[in-house]
């Protein structure tokens, strides 16, 4: 798994938990104590998937563009998700093998398995519910 979901669920937990200012990706970035490029990145992404909102020039940050109980924790984990969570192996296997020419098959049908569980999980929590957690 990489690490974009936790930075995305970090800057929109820190816009919810602030709704009413606008906020700087120089202080998200701190916060995240990431580079600010890689903040904006995400941020952007996240923008085009309709959760942020951002407000131009002096004065200017970003906020949420709808409400914290509108989110779930899986439209977040949809807005970043790899298309294969736990990887794949970069060697073709061999077809000769009783293994090797079904393993990619099966190792598929396993992750989209575990894909469907997770965002079962996730889909029972709201970005409002994430964010209450916190002072």
């Amino acid at each position: 798994m990489n690490g974009r979901y936790p930075i995305a669920l970090h800057i929109l937990t820190l816009l919810s938990k602030t709704e009413l200012e606008l906020m700087s990706s120089e202080y998200i970035a701190g916060s995240i104590n990431i580079n600010p490029a890689l903040a904006r990145k995400e941020i952007s992404n996240l923008r085009n998937h309709g959760f942020i909102e951002s407000k131009e020039g002096k004065g200017g940050g970003y906020s949420l563009a709808k409400p914290a109980k509108q989110i779930t924790l899986a439209d977040i984990y949809r807005a970043v998700k790899e298309p294969h969570v736990l990887g794949l192996a970069k060697n073709s296997p061999n077809p000769d093998c009783p293994v090797g020419k079904q393993i990619n098959k099966n190792i598929e049908e396993l992750y989209e398995e575990l894909d469907h569980a997770f965002l079962l999980k996730l889909e029972t929590k709201t970005l409002e519910d994430f964010t209450n957690q916190f002072d």
